[in-house]
């Protein structure tokens, strides 16, 4: 059975001896204990600390393989040119391969779809972009070009943390002391959530007594939401029932948010 292409995404790679400092160095992931066969998952961001770009990194014996969203690729490559310096780093667009289905699981959710790089000569059909969507919407995952583009939201806002996309005991990376400081002082206010309900739009308040949030991303009933946390509990405590386009709505708690927002309300006492 053929591969299908995962739509939407394009390959960097990076090769040479330094290409794991270059990374190091500059983005939210650790490079340390990677082991060849291993995909991580990691973003590059602004010195204000807003995601540029997120991708999932593959390491092979001589390459690291960016799989990363085609809207995003050319900034990607450009600013990680312009970080190597004198590093002994090539870095390089892939035209003859694609990021298709294979047996790399995707380290965002159990739920998305495995991963291989595959040659073009090797694939079939792309899968339907309503069928991505799909997935990762009901995995809980926003993807850049469709729930956010650059600089426009910080890793947090879009759950870069909770998916091991970010650690914080690294060394430096770019935008890291924003990061940091957001998470070390309490000050994490947005999350992506799902949402279930009809009628969702992109684009459309989620409203609780006001305005808390905006839907993102949309498949049939399910759709993804960037909420202020804060505002959540607020309208919870008084009671007040979730809309958008004026039907009701459910919003997803899951797990870590509930952890989450006992230590914010700690934070706050």
């Amino acid at each position: 059975m053929s591969k299908r292409i995962i739509p939407n995404r394009s390959i960097i790679r990076l090769s040479g001896p330094d290409m794991l400092a270059l990374l190091e160095r500059t983005v939210t992931h650790s490079v340390d204990n990677w082991n060849t066969g291993e995909m991580r998952y990691g973003a590059l961001l602004t010195p204000q600390g807003k995601i540029v770009a997120d991708y999932l990194a593959m390491l092979s014996l001589d390459n690291i393989y960016l799989d990363v969203h085609s809207g995003a690729a050319d900034d990607l490559e450009k600013r990680l040119k312009l970080f190597r310096l004198r590093s002994d780093v090539v870095i390089e667009r892939l035209t003859d391969d694609v990021v298709t289905e294979g047996s790399w699981a995707d380290v965002r959710s159990a739920q998305l779809p495995h991963r291989a790089i595959s040659p073009k000569a090797e694939i079939g059909l792309e899968m339907p972009r309503e069928e991505w969507h799909a997935a990762r919407i009901a995995a809980g995952v926003p993807e850049w070009g469709a729930d956010y583009r650059a600089s426009e939201v910080f890793p947090t806002d879009v759950n870069l943390d909770v998916m091991g996309g970010i650690d914080y005991k690294k060394g430096c990376f770019v935008g890291q002391e924003v990061a940091s400081r957001m998470k070390r002082k309490g000050k994490i206010r947005k999350r992506t959530l799902p949402v279930h309900g009809e009628g969702l739009k992109v684009g459309a308040d989620v409203l609780a007594g006001s305005s808390i949030g905006t839907i993102s991303s949309v498949s049939g009933t399910h759709g993804l939401a960037l909420l202020r946390t804060d505002r959540l509990v607020s309208a919870e405590a008084a009671g007040h029932a979730f809309t958008c386009g004026g039907r009701p709505i459910t919003i997803d708690r899951p797990a870590w948010l509930d952890l989450e927002l006992i230590a914010l309300s700690a934070a706050n006492d």
